[in-house]
Formats: C-alpha cells, sequence, structure tokens
C-alpha cells in the first residue's frame, strides 16, 4: 500500500477534513463519505448519496456540516456547489413499498451500496454515518455523527436531504392534504392530524405502527389526483462527476 501508516486517530477539533487527510496520509485515496435522508419518517421515499470530494484546500466546500444544522435555502446552496465541484456524487432513491417490503435497515444497507457502486470513481475508502455496511469492495469506517466530522459525509447528508426534500414537495402536489411540502413525511403533530382525517396515502409506509392504526381507523387508501405514472423519483439513481 502506497503512503504512510495511519498512526493516529482525528480528534473532533481536527477540523472536518481530518478523516480524509488521515486515510489520504495512509495512502487511501480517495474517500467516500455516504449518508441517507428519510429514515425517520412514515411517508415518502429514503435517499441514500454518496459523495467523494476532491483533495487539498482546492477542493474544500465552505460551510459543510449535517444537513439537519443547515436552513433550507442554504442546504440548497450547497447542493449546487456539491454536485458542481464534487469529484463524484451519486444519490440513490428508494420507494417507501420497498421500505415495507424488505425493511428499513436493509434498505438503508442496500442503498449505501448502490449509491457507492454509482459513484464514477472508485473509491479506496469509505465512511459512512453511524453504522458499517458489509460487503463493500472498499474497507469502511462507521462514524459516529459522522455528518458533524467527516466533510464526505457531510456532503452526502446534504445531497440526501435536499435530493428527498424535492421528492416531497412534488409529492405535495399529488397530496396536498397531508402537508409533505412542510414536514417532509416526518411524524409532526400536523401529519398525525392529516393520517387522522384522511387515512394514509399510497405513499406513507404501511409497516409504520401509526400508519397502520390509521388505515384500520380510516378504512381506506387516500389516492391523489393522478394516481398513474411514476412517483418522482422511485427507484432513481442520479450522479455526476465534477
Amino acid at each position: 500500500m502506497k503512503g504512510r501508516p495511519l498512526r493516529f486517530t482525528p480528534r473532533r477539533d481536527a477540523g472536518l477534513h481530518a478523516y480524509e487527510r488521515a486515510l489520504e496520509h495512509a495512502g487511501l485515496s480517495p474517500v467516500a463519505g455516504v449518508d441517507e435522508a428519510g429514515r425517520g419518517a412514515c411517508a415518502g421515499p429514503l435517499v441514500v448519496a454518496a459523495v467523494i470530494l476532491h483533495g487539498g484546500r482546492g477542493g474544500r466546500i465552505d460551510g459543510l456540516t449535517d444537513s439537519k444544522m443547515l436552513t433550507p435555502a442554504r442546504r440548497e446552496e450547497l447542493y449546487a456547489e456539491i454536485t458542481r465541484r464534487a469529484r463524484a456524487w451519486s444519490a440513490v432513491i428508494i420507494p417507501c413499498h420497498d421500505i415495507d417490503r424488505i425493511g428499513l435497515h436493509r434498505c438503508n444497507v442496500t442503498g449505501m451500496r448502490r449509491a457507492l457502486a454509482a459513484l464514477d470513481t472508485r473509491p479506496a475508502y469509505v465512511l459512512s454515518d453511524g453504522f458499517p455496511v458489509p460487503g463493500l469492495e472498499a474497507p469502511g469506517l462507521a462514524v459516529i455523527k459522522g455528518d458533524q466530522v467527516a466533510a464526505c459525509v457531510a456532503a452526502a447528508s446534504i445531497v440526501a436531504k435536499v435530493t428527498r426534500d424535492r421528492i416531497m414537495v412534488d409529492l405535495h402536489e399529488r397530496y396536498p392534504q397531508y402537508g409533505f411540502d412542510v414536514h417532509k413525511g416526518y411524524v409532526t403533530r400536523a401529519h398525525g392530524a392529516a393520517l387522522a382525517e384522511h387515512g394514509p396515502c399510497p405513499e406513507h409506509r404501511f409497516s409504520y405502527v401509526n400508519v397502520g392504526r390509521a388505515l384500520r381507523n380510516n378504512g381506506e387508501v387516500a389516492l391523489g389526483e393522478e394516481t398513474e405514472g411514476e412517483v418522482p423519483g422511485e427507484g432513481r439513481t442520479e450522479g455526476a462527476r465534477a
């Protein structure tokens, strides 16, 4: 293996690019970060993104952090910069019926593998947020709060979040009674009230307790005005090189 051995564990105060620098020091470059959006929602797809950033100061993107800590406008700005400047990026959309059929965690792990496989550049190392991803061709490390301590994971969290938010805004046009454009399918008081009044729609996750309860109480599934054709983004993988 080229490069010098990895002799240290990056400290939290060493900066957002410390993991990538340490791995590059050990000859493990490029490094891909992978993260998801929609894990805690009860409606809409799960979106998994992978990002490889360019090395060196020229490849750094100011303002990267956990997507949940950013305003929607700032996320959109960073999304545009990441997808324009990253060495490689991809996003995989896993529809709600796959989550019901296979299970959330299995969809999450499979989505991470698919997102990494879709990158135009093969990573030498993978950093994932929170839990390990088995079965990868490259070695990897699960990083606690990875979207707050590793730049490539933070970038992946932003790509995943913006991609999913856009899908939920599109779904609001089809099912305006739920307010998907506001809460993005997560469990909120307003979403719960809409579920109780209207019952679930086809974009809800029927394996979830609150959705199943709403279906039993309502007795039917609410359909949108246009029920034929593809759900926005369903099953899609997208990505590009800078």
